[in-house]
């Protein structure tokens, strides 16, 4: 089994993802188009996702406009079939070989509990557990061919404390924290480390259509210490870190990116 790059003072690798290889699922958006642009910058091959054809070529002539090297595919990460095919895509382009799994693509049906449908749950559960178990088992062989590899779940701070966004969508990101936890000590002899990124309420398009209601976003930054909402750019940086050889002891753990929401009190 090949082992680690070994953490030294002295090496300045222990801070470079040069060379490595990632899959980033719903890349063309907020976060994920940030984790992109990110990694790349830092000199990983990425390869992303999306279900919007019109959206993911853009971002791919944007992104070769900017010298970075990222493909894409269209994917509906909720289907089984799609998830399949875009991992013998990734296995082909990557010589069945990859370094970082970023399993992003999420959603929200903002509905109470009891007026969930069967449909809308299965929808949201689809999309945001399934689609991540079932990529890690998919990835699996890749990453730990890697020999140096790395599993983010993008997650919420919803996963961890009660915030007023859905059960379903709670339930969600809390199970995968805890997939994060479990795959962290089964495939740890595989050289495949798992960690979660919470992040509270973070500027992006989604997110947008809420905070453009200012009594909403008053209520937002009145229960976050630092007293505003974050941005894209203080979340990506923490998934190229998690999958960095200096990173290479840090595993199966929950980071909140929040301001300082959870452990507020409020």
């Amino acid at each position: 089994m090949e082992q680690p790059k070994k953490v030294s003072s002295g090496n300045d690798d222990r801070w470079s993802l040069h060379g490595m290889t990632a899959l980033v699922t719903g890349g063309t958006k907020g976060i994920g188009h940030e984790v992109v642009e990110e990694l790349a910058r830092q000199g990983v091959r990425v390869y992303t996702c999306a279900r919007n054809e019109a959206d993911l070529d853009s971002c791919l002539r944007d992104w070769e406009a900017k010298g970075l090297q990222v493909s894409g595919s269209i994917c509906d990460v909720a289907s089984h079939e799609q998830r399949e095919k875009l991992m013998q895509i990734i296995s082909s382009k990557f010589n069945g070989k990859l370094n970082i799994l970023v399993n992003n693509t999420g959603t929200c049906i903002f509905r109470k509990t009891e007026e969930f449908t069967p449909n809308e749950y299965a929808a949201v559960m689809a999309t945001n557990l399934e689609s991540a178990f079932h990529l890690c088992q998919l990835a699996h062989p890749l990453l730990k061919a890697s020999g140096f590899g790395s599993i983010i779940m993008m997650s919420s701070v919803s996963g961890v404390v009660s915030v007023n966004v859905g059960s379903v969508y709670a339930a969600t990101k809390g199970a995968m924290n805890q997939l994060a936890k479990n795959l962290a000590c089964e495939w740890a002899k595989d050289n495949i480390r798992t960690n979660s990124i919470a992040p509270w309420f973070i500027r992006t398009p989604l997110t947008q259509t809420a905070l453009d209601n200012k009594e909403f976003e008053e209520r937002v930054i009145s229960r976050t210490p630092l007293g505003r909402v974050g941005e894209v750019g203080e979340v990506a940086p923490m998934v190229a870190f998690l999958c960095m050889p200096v990173s290479s002891y840090i595993t199966g753990q929950t980071i909140c990116i929040d301001g300082g929401f959870t452990v507020n009190g409020l």
